[in-house]
Formats: C-alpha cells, sequence, structure tokens
C-alpha cells in the first residue's frame, strides 16, 4: 500500500464515523418518533414552554410599563376581597336593596295624623298647628301623632329594620322606644303600651314593637303613636313624611 492511498484511507476514516453517527442519530429519532406517546410528549413540552415564555413576558411587561402603580391597584384590589371576605365569614357580601321607610302601623290609612311636624319654614297656620301645649308652654312638635278614629290601640311597627339602642319610660312622653338603621337615621316612638322588644335587639322592618298608648305630654290626642325621624342619634328631628309614601 503505497503513502497515497494510506493517506486516502486517514481522510474517509472521520467522515465515515460522522456518517455512521448520523445514522444511528436518525434512527434514534424515528424510533422514539414512532412511539405513540412521543406526539403528545413533545407537545406538552413545546405549549410549557410557550407560556413560561409569555409569563415572563407580561410580568416584565407590568414592571416596566406600569411600574409601582399597576402593584400598588392589586393589592387595594386584593385586600379589598379580603376585607370582606373575612368580614363575612368566607363569604362575599351580597348585593343588597335599602329599605323604603313604611308607616310604623299595618294600615297607613287606618290612622289619621292627629298632630304634623313643626317646619320652621311652613306658614304660621301650620308652624301653629304644629305646637304641643303643655301649661303655660308652646312645644314645637319634632314628629308626627297617629291615632285611630275609635281611639282604639293597634300595633306600632319597625319603619325601618335596625337595632334598639334606646328603651326609656318618660314621664311625660310615656314609654319610649328608639331604633338606630344601618342609613344613620334614627327612628322614635313614643306614648307606648306593651313594649314587645328589648334594648340591643335587632329587628326587622315591620316587626311590631308595641302597641299605641297614651302619654302626658300630648294627652289630647288620646291613644296614639307620636313617630320621629332623626338624623343620628343626637342629631335633628326631619319630617317623617318626606320618607313616607302618601297613604
Amino acid at each position: 500500500m503505497n503513502d497515497q492511498t494510506k493517506e486516502k484511507r486517514k481522510e474517509e476514516a472521520p467522515q465515515s464515523t460522522e456518517r455512521a453517527q448520523t445514522a444511528a442519530t436518525g434512527g434514534s429519532w424515528k424510533r422514539l418518533l414512532s412511539r405513540k406517546w412521543a406526539f403528545p410528549a413533545i407537545y406538552m413540552v413545546a405549549a410549557a414552554l410557550i407560556l413560561t415564555f409569555m409569563w415572563v413576558y407580561q410580568q416584565y411587561g407590568t414592571r416596566g410599563t406600569s411600574g409601582s402603580s399597576v402593584t400598588s391597584e392589586l393589592n387595594k384590589t386584593s385586600k379589598t376581597v379580603t376585607d370582606a371576605t373575612t368580614k363575612n365569614g368566607g363569604a362575599l357580601p351580597a348585593a343588597t336593596t335599602a329599605e323604603t321607610m313604611r308607616w310604623p302601623v299595618k294600615d297607613a290609612a287606618e290612622v289619621q295624623t292627629m298632630l304634623t311636624h313643626y317646619d320652621s319654614s311652613a306658614t304660621a297656620e301650620a308652624k301653629e298647628a304644629a305646637m304641643v301645649e303643655y301649661g303655660d308652654t308652646f312645644i314645637p312638635h319634632a314628629g308626627i301623632d297617629l291615632a285611630r278614629k275609635d281611639n282604639q290601640t293597634f300595633d306600632v311597627l319597625a319603619a325601618l329594620s335596625g337595632k334598639v339602642t334606646h328603651i326609656e319610660k318618660h314621664p311625660l312622653n310615656g314609654n319610649v322606644v328608639e331604633i338606630t338603621h344601618d342609613n344613620g337615621l334614627v327612628t322614635v316612638y313614643q306614648s307606648l303600651d306593651e313594649v314587645k322588644v328589648t334594648q340591643g335587639a335587632t329587628v326587622k322592618q315591620g316587626d311590631v314593637i308595641a302597641k299605641a298608648g297614651r302619654n302626658e305630654l300630648e294627652k289630647e290626642d288620646g291613644v296614639h303613636v307620636h313617630f320621629e325621624v332623626r338624623q343620628g342619634q343626637d342629631g335633628p328631628a326631619v319630617n317623617p313624611e318626606q320618607f313616607l309614601a302618601a297613604k
């Protein structure tokens, strides 16, 4: 064997080895792809890589373009939902509808207004009719007095749902019940008999809280209920009829 032949074989040897390796690798891929699970596995890996890339891109974009403001708003939203869930025993609060104040009697048509609310902007005649005379003193009337024409007693109902925050037996106003409501209003019921609620109790709109009775201050009204609406526990009295539907 001459030197040229030996040199040629040395050059061909690496190429033969490379072809053999390529053939072996191709055969391995063919055998791998011939398996039933090959394509689903490849698809899942590719999908995972794509999702990972998208997540990294979104995270980078959020930090780069929106800055701390986006993170801050997300944290605020999360805290609001968490706080609401915690307060409601693990459940989000249901949507609620505000109650409309009802008359503090079962049937408003069965009672008449004996004394109206004193309105400082009303006519002189209307203001005079809304004064309570006690001895030698005239007192502006803070609510409305409701009574039946036959002077019989009747059930007094809660005008709104709320919590009984005060009960008192007053020497002039008779038995008094005050109910505080979620909207900030306080309803006051005076001249009561047979009070059926206790202080601290929660009542629903329309619950019977007492019977109509008598009091010393408005004794000329006979059996009646004195009904007030106040803006807060110690707030001013406002005309109840602005909250009530027409009879």
